[in-house]
């Protein structure tokens, strides 16, 4: 004899219901389950993604600083302080960064679009101005280091080493 509703219907039609019946019910889905609600939508970022989206996105600010600091000097000054090195080493640490950031599809990226990456460039940068961005993307990032998990401090602790060491290099 044929089941007259086949088991994956009725599971289907089951699972499309727990909704409505908990809607009625007047009951939320977390006092049916423990754990996060599965309806309220998804759950926020924990805060090493908050953290790191913060972080790429000032290492993002660094490579435009480099990329305008370029454009505007001679090619002396370029080679002298080797800023195009110094932005190999930015590229690579953004690379870095943006390989740990693990995000849904339809989150939004800590990537800026390219319109804003092109009103946010400033004309003009000095070494001098480069020189304070780096100190302060160091000490930012030793700030962090005792809220993140131990394997993003210790990047965080190479990028900000590396970020003081061009500090040092742009100021002699």
């Amino acid at each position: 004899m044929p089941d007259i509703l086949p088991r994956r219907r009725l599971l289907a039609a089951s699972a499309a219901a727990l909704p409505v019946l908990l809607a009625v019910s007047g009951c939320r889905s977390s006092d049916a389950f423990t754990g996060p609600d599965p309806l309220a939508g998804p759950p926020s970022p924990a805060p090493d993604v908050l953290t790191l989206q913060s972080v790429i996105a000032a290492e993002q600010g660094l490579i435009r600083l480099y990329q305008a600091a370029i454009g505007s000097s001679t090619r002396a000054a370029v080679r002298k302080h080797g800023l195009e090195a110094m932005l190999t080493q930015h590229q690579s640490h953004l690379g870095q960064l943006r390989s740990r950031l693990i995000l849904p599809s339809p989150a939004p990226s800590a990537s800026a679009s390219p319109a804003a990456t092109a009103s946010a460039t400033p004309a003009g940068v000095s070494i001098a101005q480069l020189r304070a961005a780096e100190r302060a993307s160091a000490a930012s990032l030793l700030l962090r280091l005792a809220t993140v998990q131990p394997g993003l401090a210790q990047l965080f602790a190479s990028i900000a080493a590396s970020d003081a060491t061009h500090a040092m290099v742009l100021g002699g």
